[in-house]
């Protein structure tokens, strides 16, 4: 399912996408919303695309960036 369009959906609208699209599975092998939410709310961390100020996509991937864990090798 494709996020709703900012110019086109209302905050409740994209809010109730990211709440669905961040939902537990209760199964945390095989889903991973947990490893990269890393305890955090959703409904925080998506408030710009909530309130139409950024993309859906701008804040996954920043999202996505900031959980890589970069490997040192010697």
């Amino acid at each position: 399912m494709q996020p709703p369009k900012i110019d086109s959906s209302s905050a409740e609208e994209r809010r109730a996408f990211v709440l669905d699209a961040w939902k537990c599975l209760h199964c945390c092998d095989e889903c991973g919303k947990c490893s990269i939410l890393k305890g955090r709310d959703a409904e925080t961390l998506y408030a710009d695309y909530i309130e139409g100020k950024r993309s859906y996509m701008d804040i996954t991937l920043q999202i996505r960036n900031r959980s890589v864990v970069t490997v040192v090798t010697e």
